[in-house]
């Protein structure tokens, strides 16, 4: 999922705020509903407000925090360039951004009083903008996380939308599909899924709690479900199915990363397409089987194999994410993925080494790690101990 947002709206809309200080930290979207009906169209690369399609009618409030560490260009700080320029000339350059978009590094100013929480960030910086948002959003407030990884610790996994759930005290649902940034700023056809089931409070429950004490959004604004999320996420070349399955969506945007890694791996040895497809395939009913065994009651299989969370996007990343890509160039340059990543992703951060290790710790743990054969090669290789040559022997 891109990190970079176009946000198309009509003249009487609130400016929208992105916020941006340097290197990731942390991408929010949030928005902010003033009556029922509003309508929300994706923009080039990500949620935007689009009057054009429904001239005449009002819409919300977008604003998206970006913030970012050491991304001065030059002299200039980048928060000032795309303010000036309208475009994110260091992380996707050649992409317009609207006039209405505005870099502003205040992290609580986006969030106040916004409906709608959409989190797209590095996990490896998820636990700090939780904090420094306690207290400062709506406790109605609900979200949706692009965050990829799971949380590893005292031998429990944890889903990022669980955590901002745990944190905040809102339902958040989850986001994933198979959709590569630059195809995506460039209109291309994709698809992505979301999995989000309203909580009970937002449907017919009379109650102003929930037993779990989240809060039901206010009567006068809309509730947030799938014909929502439809109308804020989707354009004509974007498509969106919604599933009630938040585990199984959150779990194919963590786990389909140790599997690039792994595709990245072979293509940089020079072997074809089959060893490729065979380690999808394997992959794939390791991801299946991680679902079934921590997440029994809650992982639908057919998200992992019909939707595009699941193996649309499995395939798209063992061709063309950036994980894929890193443990290729790994592998042709003779360097580790780790040193790859500090001397040529520009500060960004590659999600699947981190995820790839706290799953394994949390496998071994639970003494389940050699029932995931290719996760655990995947580490080993990541940490030196096997060679990509040994990857074939390692599967049998």
């Amino acid at each position: 999922m891109t990190s970079v947002l176009n946000t198309a709206a009509a003249d009487n809309l609130t400016h929208p705020v992105l916020n941006v200080t340097g290197k990731v930290i942390s991408s929010i979207v949030t928005l902010k509903f003033y009556s029922q009906g509003h309508s929300g169209r994706l923009g080039k690369i990500g949620i935007g407000i689009d009057d054009r399609q429904n001239p005449g009618r009002k819409h919300s409030r977008t604003s998206r925090c970006l913030r970012r560490r050491g991304a001065d260009v030059g002299t200039h700080k980048l928060t000032d360039i795309i303010n000036r320029v309208h475009e994110n000339v260091k992380y996707l350059p050649g992409t317009a951004l609207p006039s209405n978009v505005v870099a502003n590094p205040d992290l609580r100013a986006a969030v106040k009083d916004a409906t709608i929480l959409v989190f797209n960030l590095p996990h490896q910086f998820i636990d700090k903008t939780l904090e420094q948002m306690k207290g400062h959003h709506l406790p109605y407030a609900r979200a949706v996380s692009c965050v990829k990884g799971v949380e590893v610790a005292n031998g429990r996994v944890t889903l990022f939308s669980e955590l901002i759930m745990e944190q905040l005290g809102i339902y958040c649902g989850s986001l994933s599909g198979a959709n590569i940034a630059p195809e995506v700023a460039a209109e291309e056809f994709c698809e992505t899924t979301i999995g989000y089931s309203p909580p009970p409070m937002d449907l017919d429950a009379k109650d102003e709690l929930s037993p779990d004490n989240r809060h039901r959004v206010p009567d006068d604004y809309p509730c947030v479900d799938e014909r929502l999320l439809r109308r804020l996420f989707e354009r004509p070349y974007f498509h969106v199915q919604v599933v009630a399955d938040v585990a199984g969506v959150a779990l194919c945007g963590a786990l389909k990363n140790i599997v690039a890694l792994a595709a990245g791996f072979v293509a940089g040895k020079g072997w074809g397409e089959s060893s490729k497809a065979a380690i999808i395939r394997i992959g794939m009913m390791e991801m299946i089987r991680f679902g079934r065994f921590w997440f029994p009651d809650s992982v639908n299989q057919k998200t992992f194999t019909e939707e595009s969370a699941g193996v649309a996007d499995l395939i798209a990343s063992c061709s063309a994410g950036r994980n894929f890509r890193s443990a290729k160039h790994s592998v042709e340059k003779g360097v580790s993925v780790d040193e790859l990543e500090q001397s040529e992703l520009n500060g960004q951060k590659l999600q699947g080494t981190s995820t790839t290790r706290a799953v394994c710790d949390f496998l071994s743990t639970h003494g389940k790690l050699d029932d995931f054969p290719l996760f655990n090669a995947v580490n080993r290789i990541l940490d030196g101990k096997v060679s990509v040559d040994e990857l074939p022997k390692l599967l049998r």
